[in-house]
């Protein structure tokens, strides 16, 4: 995964793109060091919501984070590759077309979603290009998670978002 972005990182070093990791400081602090040997990406610690403020684009793993990115109207694409083993299981057991929450709550492909093998340099720079140089491509993200703020609103959106999942995984 950490190669990947750091090509990705590169092939993006003459144009006016910064990467910036949001680093959490409970993590192995080697892991960010050899990220941020690379002359355009940058490591924050410990402050995520400041970085996603001023964010164009994001590359996120899954999980919560793609909730948070989408709650500051920050197009993303969704990157993830694990193990072997526990990637058939999962296929196997879980039964949903996206392993993003903002696509599950969507209901729908929001936001790309590049897993195991698709998550290529070759993929990820082509989704990223075309979520930061690509107005289409980035409005109709930014058109989806209106409507996915519309479906959780604001009074008990863990609730309603936790709710709309379960509902999901049971069909």
């Amino acid at each position: 995964n950490l190669g990947i972005f750091r090509e990705v990182a590169s092939a993006y070093y003459p144009f006016s793109f910064e990467f910036v990791v949001a680093g959490v400081s409970n993590f192995d602090y080697e892991f960010y060091e050899k990220i941020g040997q690379q002359k355009n990406i940058k490591i924050v610690y410990d402050d995520t919501y400041n970085l996603l403020s001023v964010a164009h684009a994001a590359i996120v793993a899954s999980g919560t984070a793609t909730l948070e990115t989408m709650l500051f109207n920050v197009p993303q694409v969704v990157c993830y590759r694990g193990n072997w083993l526990s990637y058939q299981i999962f296929k196997r057991v879980i039964k949903i077309p996206f392993v993003s929450l903002v696509n599950i709550i969507a209901d729908k492909m929001a936001v790309k979603e590049l897993l195991q093998y698709n998550y290529t340099i070759e993929n990820l720079k082509v989704e990223l290009k075309k979520i930061t140089l690509n107005n289409t491509q980035r409005n109709h993200q930014l058109t989806d998670y209106k409507a996915i703020k519309e479906k959780i609103g604001n009074k008990g959106a863990s609730e309603k978002t936790a709710n709309l999942i379960v509902k999901y995984l049971k069909n």
